[in-house]
């Protein structure tokens, strides 16, 4: 039997600060459920957290994972609706990466037939922050203008597909030029973020009008540059902060720099602007029922064939200080999921 492990940060840093322990079973209490981890999904908040840019996180040392797949190893008492043995996906506030995880029983659904535990692990965190910004926020309509930054990411991607099947037809996406295609291949126009101008295009592209939603990860001045491609009611949504994590080429002054060149928002020329800019963190969502409507809603798509969660690559949880540096890298195209127990998929 594989030992019990959970990943662990264990002070801000680089890739150096982040390591793998061992841990016994947790047991659940009242209303609570145990699951054994078949994957759990690394996300860029997991890499701001570990370098100590990203609020709220626990105190140093903790276990990061909003989001994790498995079977149910236990019930606590007054869990109904559940058997132990079932395969379940769950949304967690944090702590996911580890081979058992314990978790109030409104953030976990029983998986239906034909959704692999690999694909529920991609879901609750990318899914369901583009579900929240283009439905919940946005109430997105097919006859809108979309922008999705990063759209080759995770929660990129998830839009793509939640456009599509919106019927939304005027979508652009940025990425680097060799991930265009999966952009192109769900009807969206991409833009190369090395080496084109996002602004620019969108202006030209729109008779100078701007587009409806922006889906913004980087922060920084990049979040400048967004709001003014806003056309009249038009709505920005801020998830990430991508510009503060270096990579080989970045150094951490240059993350701090990014950090402080984040815009001040004025809600007076907002208002006389007509446009609104959302900050979005699914982690601190507290609203248990619209985020269980929100996996549903999910869930369903991933039935009906609307949504495909897109893969990149599974570490091993051993592994979890490559799996970091390779987000780091920018070179996964869709999501980046960490292995704790192999379970079987009939």
């Amino acid at each position: 039997m594989t030992p019990a492990k959970r990943v662990v940060i264990t002070k801000a840093g680089g890739v150096s600060a982040i390591t793998t322990q061992p841990m016994d079973r947790p047991n659940p209490k009242a209303g609570e459920v145990c699951i054994k981890v078949a994957y759990a999904g690394i996300n860029f908040a997991d890499l701001l957290m570990r370098m100590g840019f990203y609020r709220p996180r626990p105190p140093f040392p903790f276990t990061p994972g909003y989001e994790i797949s498995g079977v149910i190893e236990a019930l606590g008492e007054g869990v109904t609706g559940l058997q132990v043995g079932a395969k379940v996906v769950a949304a967690m506030r944090n702590g996911g990466q580890a081979s058992f995880v314990v978790t109030p029983v409104e953030r976990v659904i029983p998986l239906p037939k034909g959704i692999s535990l690999k694909e529920a692990a991609s879901t609750p965190v990318t899914y369901m922050t583009a579900h929240h910004m283009l439905h919940h926020l946005g109430h997105v309509r097919p006859d809108e203008k979309v922008l999705i930054h990063g759209g080759a990411g995770g929660v990129g991607t998830a839009a793509l597909q939640l456009c599509k099947w919106a019927g939304v037809e005027q979508v652009w996406a940025t990425s680097s030029k060799p991930k265009h295609n999966i952009i192109k291949q769900y009807g969206a126009r991409p833009i190369d973020r090395h080496n084109e101008d996002f602004e620019a295009i969108i202006k030209s592209e729109t008779n100078g009008l701007g587009v409806d939603h922006i889906l913004d990860p980087i922060g920084g001045a990049h979040l400048r540059r967004s709001l003014s491609c806003l056309a009249e009611g038009g709505r920005l949504y801020t998830y990430g902060m991508s510009a503060a994590a270096p990579t080989g080429k970045r150094s951490v002054l240059k993350a701090l720099f990014a950090l402080r060149k984040s815009p001040k928002f004025d809600p007076l020329r907002l208002m006389t602007r007509n446009r609104a800019v959302f900050g979005v963190h699914m982690g601190t969502w507290s609203n248990e029922a619209v985020m269980h409507e929100q996996l549903d809603r999910i869930v369903e798509g991933i039935q009906s064939g609307h949504l495909k969660p897109i893969i990149d690559r599974v570490f091993e949880a051993d592994d979890v200080r490559e799996a970091h540096q390779y987000i780091h890298d920018a070179k996964n195209i869709g999501k980046v999921l960490l292995r704790f127990h192999d379970i079987e998929e009939a």
